[in-house]
C-alpha cells in the first residue's frame, strides 16, 4: 500500500504543478492577445450621436444646417440612423421664405442639399424641449416612446453630443421659451454614468459663451469642447444672398472642413481636430476640457466618436506583420475600405490615406472568436500532453518500486 500511496502523491503533485503552469501561461497569453492595441485604444463596441438644434425661426437657419451637417458627417463615417437621435426645433426646409423648398444648404454655392429623402428627424418642432432632451439622455422616457426615438446605449457606447443654438453664460436657449443650464447637462451626464449608459462622451457646443456649458461637468470619461469663451459671441461664417440669411456658423464650418478630409479608416486624432481651429478665423476662442477624460488626445481617434465600430486587421505585405486595430467601419457591417465622398459641401480637397504598402482586410467578430478558441484549444491540448507524460512517469516509478 505504501508504494501506491507514494504514487498517488507524486501524480497529484505533478498534475497540480502542470495545472498551475498552464493556468499562468494561459492567462498571460490571453491578456497579450486581447491587449494588443494598448491602453490608448478605446474599449467601446458601438457609437451613437445626439444632434440638437435648439432654435426656431427663419433667421436661425444656420443652426439647423449646423445640426444637419453633423448628421451627414456621422452617417458618412458609419453611424447608422438607428444610432442617431436628431432633434430639430424648426423646419427651415418647409419655411415659406425658403426659395429652395425642401432643401437646406450649408454654403452659398448650394452644392449639397443637407435635407433630403435620407434624413430621419426623431424630434421636431415643439418636441424639442429641455425635458425631452434630458429624458433621451438618461433613458427615462415614457413606455409609448418608439424605439427609434430612444438612446439605447450601454456601458460600451461612445456618444457624440452636439448642440447648436443661442446661449449665454452657463445656459442654452430652447426655442426662445426655456433654457437648459450647465448644471442640468452635468447632472444628466452623471445619471448616465450611474446607470452605465456610456463608455465615453464627446460633448460639443456651438453657441455664444459655449465653453461655460461644460464648466460644471463632473462625471468621468467625458471630453468637451465649445466655440467661445465666457463673454465672447459665436459668429456665423457665410451668408446666401438668395436666402437672405447666414447658412452655417464659423466654428462648425471649420470642424466640418477638417472632417471632410477624413474617411472611415482615418488615423486623425482629437488633438488634430482641436489644433485645426484657428481663433482668428472664427473670431472667438474655442475651448477644450479634457481633465475628465482618461485617454491622451493625441491617441484618441476622431472616428472613436464620429464613426461606426468595426474590427479590422492591417497587414503589411512586405514584412508579413499583422496588427489588430480597432478602426472604424459601418457599425460593424459596412466595408471599411470606402473613402470619403466628393467634397461638394465645404469645397476642400480630400486627404486620402496612402495604402501603397498596406491593404486592409475586414475581420468579423467571429474571426476574433475563432482565434480565441484556437488559443484555448492549444492550452487544453498542452495540459493534456503534460498530464500524460506525468502519468507515464508515475507508472514507471511505481513498477520499479514493486520490482
Amino acid at each position: 500500500m505504501l508504494p501506491l500511496t507514494l504514487f498517488h502523491l507524486f501524480l497529484g503533485l505533478s498534475v497540480s504543478l502542470l495545472g498551475a503552469f498552464a493556468s499562468d501561461h494561459q492567462e498571460e497569453t490571453v491578456k497579450g492577445f486581447f491587449g494588443r492595441n494598448g491602453t490608448s485604444q478605446s474599449t467601446h463596441t458601438n457609437n451613437w450621436a445626439v444632434l440638437v438644434c435648439t432654435s426656431r425661426y427663419w433667421f436661425n437657419y444656420r443652426h439647423m444646417s449646423n445640426a444637419l451637417s453633423m448628421y451627414r458627417t456621422v452617417k458618412r463615417l458609419g453611424i447608422p440612423d438607428s444610432n442617431i437621435i436628431l432633434m430639430l426645433a424648426d423646419d427651415a426646409s418647409c419655411n415659406a421664405r425658403n426659395k429652395f423648398p425642401g432643401s437646406v444648404y450649408a454654403n452659398p454655392g448650394r452644392h449639397l442639399d443637407l435635407y433630403g429623402e435620407n434624413v430621419e428627424v426623431d424630434y421636431r418642432g415643439y418636441e424639442v424641449t429641455v425635458e425631452n432632451l434630458i429624458r433621451v439622455l438618461t433613458g427615462r422616457v415614457e413606455p409609448s416612446v418608439p424605439r427609434s426615438k430612444r438612446l439605447l446605449t450601454d456601458e460600451h457606447s461612445n456618444i457624440f453630443v452636439y448642440m447648436a443654438g443661442h446661449g449665454g453664460n452657463e445656459f442654452l436657449k430652447f426655442q426662445d421659451n426655456e433654457e437648459i443650464s450647465a448644471f442640468d447637462i452635468a447632472d444628466a451626464f452623471e445619471q448616465m454614468y450611474q446607470k452605465k449608459r456610456y463608455n465615453e462622451i464627446f460633448f460639443m457646443v456651438d453657441t455664444c459663451q459655449a465653453n461655460s456649458l461644460y464648466s460644471k461637468l463632473y462625471s468621468p470619461n467625458i471630453l468637451a469642447t465649445g466655440s467661445s469663451q465666457v463673454g465672447e459671441n459665436s459668429y456665423s461664417h457665410s451668408s446666401d444672398k438668395d436666402l437672405g440669411v447666414a447658412v452655417i456658423d464659423a466654428y462648425t464650418h471649420y470642424v466640418l472642413e477638417l472632417m471632410e478630409g477624413i474617411n472611415k479608416t482615418s488615423q486623425s486624432t482629437m488633438q488634430d481636430l482641436f489644433s485645426s481651429i484657428d481663433p482668428n478665423k472664427i473670431n472667438s476662442h474655442p475651448g477644450v476640457r479634457s481633465d475628465l477624460f482618461r485617454r491622451p488626445l493625441d491617441k484618441t481617434l476622431i472616428t472613436d466618436f464620429f464613426g461606426g465600430v468595426s474590427q479590422i486587421e492591417v497587414v503589411d505585405d512586405e514584412e508579413g506583420v499583422e496588427e489588430e486595430a480597432g478602426l472604424v467601419g459601418g457599425n460593424g457591417k459596412d466595408s471599411v475600405s470606402s473613402t470619403a465622398p466628393a467634397q461638394a459641401s465645404f469645397a476642400i480637397p480630400e486627404r486620402r490615406a496612402s495604402h501603397s504598402k498596406r491593404h486592409i482586410e475586414p475581420v468579423s467578430n467571429t474571426s476574433t472568436t475563432s482565434e480565441a478558441k484556437e488559443l484555448w484549444g492549444w492550452v487544453g491540448s498542452s495540459t493534456r500532453a503534460w498530464g500524460a507524460v506525468a502519468l507515464f512517469g508515475g507508472l514507471v516509478g511505481w513498477v520499479r518500486m514493486r520490482s
